[in-house]
């Protein structure tokens, strides 16, 4: 490009005291983070000054700022080329600000290859940059800390939680008072800037409208939302202060909130142990900061920011054998307990899927795992994952947990290796936890920094020539990313309507109901009787008379006494139960059974769902009977008239 100086107008400029402007060129912003000298970019070679951008294109030196009058801007020239001829890395843009501050243009992100640019999460929006000194950028990492100390108040009852918060408080002001300290010693201006990512609200409007509705139907839920937003403020605490402690500019948007949303979907920490909440969010930040890999040309985080403190707490929870200090267990068995929940995660996940193609790997996923369950039903006659084809914290994991874009594979055929790798990996950890006797919640959040480790070798592997008959991108070259991206997104919708038809996922499945178990059972499957039992004393345990009499009776035929369970089917209104409590040490083929009362209906009929709120008995024998009691598949009054026979 040929420039007259001449033609220049005269302008008003902020620079500093020092080497160069406070105004740092777009292509040093956008190159900040790789050291990469941008005259190199555009053919010219470089010169002084460009060496001495290329040493951190955010760092602006000088510790005032003045307000200078230039009638020429200085330019520089590249080596061998014509005398008019301007290097676009010496270019600058700048406003006049009030003193004190100074608005930074905003980066530009170079070009990426077209059949990439809808399928990554770099999409950046035009963002705005204050320069602060040191004391006015780290007030804003101090406020957040202010206000994780101040939940202390709201919280003092619990002596471990007031230690907890009070704590972060001081160890975040701390780590700001270390930054401040070197940032002035070193004649550092901190640049705040204002970018709201488009991937970053998307993921966190879909993880927030999952969580909102769990919490509509599981109370515990919302009262463990005060904690998810001071997780938040503790959040942007530490991506401040770990941005501002390695670079001059940080990123004020809505980054913290899907890797707080998302830890928080799969894993609590009981309040007593919350402070390992805290550490799971700081060490997703310092994984994502610290831990990077040179990935298409520029560096990259290697692991998703919230799988990978999923994924240590996970490993040092099973290793510990302490579980129990997390409501895991609980969040994998209510998390299913709202009406149409699948639904719901595959409407609300639908936008991302579309912009940043991640379709392909919740699709290949999920049809995978539900062919493995099917082959295992065929083998077997039981499910393997009990009550579903594919459980729903898993389901959830498919689409807003291992589908990242940033730490993904790039390549079609290696987004699709990438779901069959999770659906397999996913199904090889549930069956050797259950072999372990470990809880089985874990299966669905080990996997997942594995694989971000391999997203490289993947799509170097799927680019072979041996595999080019099978690339999927060979298809519909005349269509655009995006437009790919929908056809793709519309054939999962096509998988997703199927699957719910037959049952393949949704709020009802055979593997629900006790009838299923029990016939299973009675075909001699060893596994089907044990999870008879295990099923029957949680309804007992509920307070079903019918369950207790029935727990009896199976612990009877094991040589056990069962006479507590009968005592206890009494009690609850259950009259064979207080029969066979008068007959000690009879034979369980001699005790006496019966159907569900009006009163066990509504626990047993529930399956693996919320206890029915359903009470018309005409509508409860329905129900039963579609679920396979064959006992209740009788008129309501009939039945009542009819007197329990023994067993």
């Amino acid at each position: 490009m040929v420039a007259s100086r001449a033609a220049v107008p005269p302008f008003i400029r902020l620079v500093v005291r020092g080497s160069f402007p406070v105004e740092q060129d777009v292509k040093d912003a956008a190159h900040a983070a790789h050291a990469v000298d941008p005259s190199v970019l555009d053919g010219c070679p470089p010169t002084q000054n460009s060496r001495r951008r290329s040493l951190g294109a955010d760092t602006v030196r000088g510790p005032l700022l003045r307000a200078t009058s230039l009638r020429k801007p200085t330019t520089d020239t590249c080596a061998g080329a014509p005398r008019r001829q301007v290097c676009p890395a010496t270019r600058r843009r700048t406003h006049t600000m009030m003193p004190g501050s100074t608005k930074i243009s905003p980066p530009r992100k170079p070009l990426e290859p077209a059949h990439d640019r809808p399928t990554t999460p770099d999409i950046v929006p035009a963002a705005t940059g204050i320069a602060l000194s040191p004391g006015r950028a780290v007030m804003l990492p101090c406020l957040f800390a202010i206000a994780v100390a101040a939940f202390a108040v709201f919280t003092r009852s619990n002596a471990t939680l007031v230690r907890t918060f009070v704590g972060a408080g001081i160890a975040l002001v701390v780590w700001s008072a270390v930054l401040f300290a070197s940032a002035r010693r070193s004649n550092r201006t901190l640049v705040l800037e204002f970018a709201p990512r488009k991937q970053h609200w998307m993921q966190a409007c879909a993880q927030g409208s999952v969580l909102l509705y769990w919490g509509w139907y599981v109370p515990l839920v919302y009262t463990f939302l005060p904690f998810v937003g001071v997780q938040l403020l503790f959040a942007y605490a530490i991506d401040s202060l770990l941005s501002w402690s390695r670079r001059d500019r940080y990123a004020l948007g809505f980054g913290p909130f899907p890797v707080v949303l998302s830890t928080n979907l799969f894993l609590w920490f009981r309040l007593d142990w919350f402070h390992w909440q805290l550490a799971m969010i700081a060490v997703g930040f310092l994984a994502k900061e610290l831990i990077r890999w040179k990935r298409d040309g520029r560096l990259a985080h290697i692991f998703n920011p919230s799988s990978f403190p999923l994924a240590v707490a996970s490993l040092a929870l099973l290793l510990t054998g302490t579980s129990d200090v997390t409501y895991g267990s609980f969040i994998a068995n209510t998390q299913s307990d709202p009406p149409n929940i699948y639904l719901l995660i595959f409407l609300v996940s639908l936008p991302g899927q579309i912009l940043f193609g991640v379709a392909r790997m919740t699709l290949v996923a999920v049809v995978t795992m539900y062919t493995i369950s099917l082959v295992y039903f065929a083998a077997t006659g039981t499910y393997l994952f009990i009550d579903s084809h594919i459980p729903l914290p898993v389901f959830l994991g498919m689409h807003l947990l291992f589908t990242d874009p940033s730490t993904s594979p790039r390549s079609e055929l290696g987004r699709i290796c990438f779901g069959v790798m999770y659906a397999v990996l996913t199904t090889v950890l549930y069956v050797v936890l259950t072999a372990m006797g470990a809880p089985t919640f874990y299966d669905k959040l080990l996997p997942v920094p594995l694989m971000n480790l391999m997203v490289r070798r993947i799509d170097a592997w799927m680019a072979s020539p041996w595999l080019s008959a099978v690339d999927p991108s060979r298809l519909g070259r005349s269509l655009t990313p995006r437009q790919r991206n929908v056809v793709v997104t519309a054939l999962w919708a096509a998988v997703f309507v199927g699957m719910s038809a037959v049952q393949g996922v949704g709020d009802r499945h055979p593997g629900q109901y006790l009838p299923f178990w029990r016939k299973a059972c009675e075909s001699g499957v060893q596994r089907a009787c044990t999870y008879t039992a295990t099923l029957t004393n949680i309804y007992c345990q509920n307070g079903s008379g019918w369950a207790c009499n029935e727990t009896a009776i199976l612990r009877r035929g094991r040589g056990e006494s069962g006479d507590g369970e009968f005592t206890r089917a009494c009690q609850l209104g259950f009259a064979p139960g207080c029969d066979n409590a008068r007959q000690p040490g009879v034979a369980a083929a001699s005790l006496r059974r019966g159907p569900p009362g009006a009163k066990d209906l509504p626990i047993v009929l529930r399956g693996t769902k919320p206890q029915l709120r359903e009470r018309d008995l005409t509508r409860l024998y329905a129900i039963g009977c579609g679920q396979g009691w064959q006992e209740l598949c009788v008129n309501p009054a009939r039945a009542a008239l009819d007197p329990p026979s023994p067993s």
